[in-house]
């Protein structure tokens, strides 16, 4: 096919298509005016109930006793299919018969949440042009014998083009590869009519050529190999898909952009290893050598926006930017340096790839003001809550570019990919790893919207639809479709990409749960392999929606991916720790209480007559927390059984779900939901003082970082952090989501959050706002933040704490004061360190009374053990001088706890 000549003129030019059901892809395709135009509107719209199996097998939607099966095609999309009448506008058909053969198990497992209803097969005659009729509109129709309609539907795709054309999953290069003195375009669009590849001078401006695009039948993908080094330029794909609405002509940005212009208006063409693309030093910068088993990482989640919006040490161009993370004076990263060197290992950022929520220029900022218990604050907030410069980020755009409005020129497509590596490279630096926050479980928006771009590209494939055709929701958005060959390649590629273009130690999986396992492992392998390291999975494991229960494949949750190394969050620690569960709201807030807040021991005037047996099972939930959630680690309970934590109830589901250490990450807050300051508020008695309140959060911090297994912190944890008891911060701007990390304020008080989430409970909420008496002060804070250093420097001083197997954990952990009989406000454990490297230590003991007063514990085991104060607590320097004032007796093993505290012995 002939090639455009680049004229210096810059003058539109495009290739004729060759003769087809509409005209070729020519420059005004490219303007950017219209993002879609109608080529041809559908005589008819049809739901899509029926599914295809693979390449030739549909499955029928329900049952079907009698009738001729055809399906009907049209390149223009003229199908009109009334009841009772006759077909018309095709132009042509093939007609199905029933299958009575067996489905392969594969395409059973597969499709095995679909109703009962007859498979149909296309004939071997017609089966080589079911490739080229998918690029138009296909219609399946119950017949008659007199040829009248008596059904109609759309089929459901993603079956038939996995399999038609398999061999796309191994294709190298998706998206603009520059090299060779040539830029080539591929894209993966097997239902398009014809494709195009719209190229500009700049991220604005008239189209500087088009180029016809040339289909490979085998693989479903378009490619051009266009002449020169184009780097520097934009482009856009010009596609011509077959919808609902008949066929249309979509303009969009591609779903492999490595980068984009301001809005995502536009590609970026580059190549990732240029040189003009790496900061000084990128290539022979490591990255910290501080993880050699997952359980090593300690993680600090944390919002780029939020870092440094309201840090004055920061200079104002940088303020909210990936910048900030270059500014090693400032007081953010001072703080961040101040917890690599006490033991922290990981920085999680929540989502840095490419969103569709937030305007990455001339955003609104605005200006609360108002009472500690006022509603003003939050209107205001919520007037501008799209068009502010504020959103946590689950809005997935385009999943290998990074984000436009964190880099300070959101308009260059290279300053964003310089400006993150700039940012990796000064936290590793800093000794810290970096991790990021994914979502592949949904898009920001699906459809023929025009911030949609995979639905854009291949309709109806992406996304997992239901019965009639719709796409699920159950993530909150429109659910992606991992299952699907080319949505899991997607992920794999864009997870790789980051590994190894920005040298990313670990990734965090929004509700990791709507994946497959099998696509997960497939990942692991694949990602280790690019990165030539092992990279750390983790993520949010939850059960629900459509693929529930495994009701569509074994999904990658906390039941079933036991044995994968692939780590869950722990809600059984969780809610144990902090009281109720995520979901919580009224009066349930604050009468459920846990074990750190006042549980049968120290009841708030909401928590009525709770019966001792619930503090002693809290207390079991939480020592098998502490012992990793590990199915076969065999627990004394307080009803004096012994029985291995799968056994032990959590609502309906065994409290050790998981087989190795590394599966189960622990945390008491994180951006989900109230902070653990927040939700204490709600649960400790009002009258409990603020230096009180305090000693409670360290608790929670303690917990966590005695953890076995992951241990994962909410940015501002340390410093007292507080949302203002917002339940739900993603949207609710700068004001809500304040961390001052000057250590005077923690924003407790700073008006009603958001009623959107919050306003049913606000009579609730305001009396506790505006008591002022809740409020912590410097000191208070100042506390927090240096106890919480102490913790993870103790964590860090033992791989005890951080025990790599479970066959270790049996070995090496026990509890003591279990039972009947115990002091339920005290869990005290030893770990036996004899033998171990890193141990560092003959054994530790640690202890956690969680009461308001005193208590004596015994260990029988500890008698004629020499134990002394772990160092953290020798120094002279430790926060928590009451700690210091912990006592053990060699001669009758008697450790003696003060009042809430948190305190670690050690045998040398």
């Amino acid at each position: 096919m002939t090639r455009p000549t680049l004229h210096a003129s810059s003058a539109f030019v495009f290739i004729l298509a060759s003769a087809g059901a509409h005209a070729a892809i020519g420059p005004d395709a490219c303007d950017g005016k219209n993002f879609q135009t109608v080529l041809h509107p559908a005589a008819a719209r049809f739901d899509a109930r029926a599914v295809w199996l693979d390449g030739r097998l549909v499955k029928w939607p329900g049952s079907a006793p009698d009738g001729i099966f055809r399906l009907y095609r049209s390149a223009r999309g003229a199908i009109a299919a009334p009841m009772g009448g006759a077909v018309s506008g095709a132009d042509g058909a093939i007609r199905l018969d029933v299958f009575s053969g067996p489905v392969a198990p594969a395409i059973a497992t597969r499709f095995k949440y679909l109703a009962g209803g007859p498979v149909l097969r296309v004939d071997d005659n017609d089966a080589a042009s079911l490739p080229g009729l998918h690029r138009g509109q296909l219609v399946l129709v119950r017949e008659d014998a007199a040829g009248r309609v008596l059904d109609a539907t759309r089929i459901q795709a993603a079956g038939a083009l996995d399999d038609l054309y398999a061999p796309a999953a191994d294709l190298p290069q998706l998206g603009v590869d520059v090299g060779g003195g040539r830029t080539r375009f591929t894209v993966w669009a097997p239902t398009a009519q014809q494709a195009a590849v719209c190229v500009y001078d700049g991220g604005t401006g008239g189209v500087r050529a088009v180029y016809q695009m040339d289909f490979d039948g085998r693989t479903g993908a378009w490619r051009a190999a266009l002449p020169g080094d184009l780097t520097g330029k934009y482009y856009k794909y010009a596609v011509d898909v077959p919808v609902d609405a008949g066929i249309v002509r979509n303009l969009v940005t591609d779903p492999y952009s490595i980068s984009l212009t301001t809005d995502s208006k536009r590609s970026y063409i580059a190549r990732l290893d240029a040189p003009r693309l790496k900061p000084a030093g990128w290539d022979t910068t490591p990255a910290p050598q501080t993880v050699k088993n997952q359980t090593d990482m300690v993680v600090y989640e944390l919002h780029v926006r939020d870092f440094s919006r309201d840090d004055a040490s920061v200079p104002a161009s940088h303020r909210g930017k990936y910048l900030a993370f270059t500014d090693t004076g400032s007081d953010g990263m001072k703080h961040l340096a101040a917890l690599a060197r006490s033991g922290l290992t990981d920085v999680h950022l929540l989502p840095v790839y490419d969103i569709g929520s937030v305007p990455e220029t001339g955003c609104a900022l605005p200006q609360p003001v108002g009472s500690a218990d006022g509603d003003t604050q939050q209107a205001l907030v919520k007037r501008t809550a799209e068009t502010d410069c504020f959103n946590w980020g689950y809005d997935p755009f385009h999943y290998n570019a990074p984000e436009g409005s964190y880099a300070t020129d959101a308009a260059d497509g290279a300053r964003r990919i310089v400006e993150f590596r700039q940012m990796v490279q000064s936290l590793h630096k800093t000794g810290l790893r970096v991790g990021m926050d994914v979502v592949f479980n949904h898009t920001f928006i699906a459809g023929q919207n025009e911030k949609s771009v995979l639905d854009r590209i291949v309709p109806g494939y992406y996304h997992r639809l239901n019965a009639s055709g719709a796409i699920e929701r159950s993530t909150c958005c429109d659910n992606t479709a991992t299952e699907n060959r080319m949505m899991g390649k997607l992920m794999i590629d864009s997870v790789a990409l980051w590994a190894k273009e920005y040298k990313i130690d670990s990734f965090r999986f929004d509700l990791m749960g709507h994946q497959p396992r099998a696509v997960m492992e497939d990942l692991q392998r694949t990602v280790n392999a690019a990165a030539g390291r092992d990279v750390q999975l983790i993520g949010e494991g939850w059960n629900f929606g459509e693929v529930a229960d495994g009701a569509r494949f074994v999904q990658a949750s906390q039941l079933s991916l036991n044995g994968s190394g692939i780590g869950t969050f722990n809600d059984r620690l969780r809610d144990a720790v902090r009281g109720g569960s995520a979901g919580d709201s009224g009066e349930a807030m604050f009468g459920r209480q846990g074990w750190i807040n006042g549980l049968v021991y120290d009841p708030n005037a909401h928590a009525g007559d709770r019966p001792a047996a619930d503090l002693l099972k809290t207390a079991d939930l939480v020592r098998a927390g502490l012992a990793g959630s590990i199915r076969s680690y065999p627990l004394h309970t307080f009803d004096d059984r012994t029985v291995p934590l799968a056994a032990i109830d959590y609502n309906g589901q065994p409290a050790g779900y998981a087989s190795e250490p590394g599966e189960v990450v622990n945390y008491v807050e994180n951006h989900d939901n109230q902070t653990l300051f927040d939700i204490d508020v709600f649960k400790l008695p009002l009258a409990t003082s603020s230096q009180e309140r305090a000693r409670v959060q360290v608790l929670g911090m303690a917990v966590d970082a005695f953890a076995q297994g992951v241990a994962y912190y909410h940015a501002g944890i340390d410093v007292l952090r507080s949302k203002s008891l917002d339940r739900n911060s993603f949207n609710s701007g700068d004001w809500f989501n304040r961390i001052d990390w000057t250590y005077r304020d923690n924003h407790f008080g700073s008006g009603l959050p958001p009623a959107d989430d919050n306003g049913r409970d606000w009579p609730l909420l305001q009396p506790l706002l505006r008591d002022a008496a809740i409020k912590p002060t410097p000191a208070d804070i100042a506390f927090a933040r240096d106890a919480f250093r102490d913790l993870l420097a103790i964590r860090a001083s033992s791989t005890l704490f951080r025990l790599p197997t479970a066959a270790d954990i049996r070995q090496r952990l026990r509890f003591f004061n279990t039972g009947s009989t115990q002091v339920p406000t005290v869990i005290g454990a030893h770990l036996d360190g004899r033998g171990l490297d890193g141990a560092g230590f003959a054994g530790i003991a640690y202890l956690i009374n969680v009461d308001k007063v005193g208590h004596t514990v015994t260990d029988p085991d500890a008698i004629g053990r020499r134990m002394h104060l772990h160092p953290v607590f020798l120094s002279g320097h430790a926060a928590d001088k009451r700690a210091t004032q912990a006592t053990f007796d060699g001669a009758t093993g008697e450790f003696t706890i003060p009042p809430r505290t948190a305190v670690v012995f050690v045998e040398d």
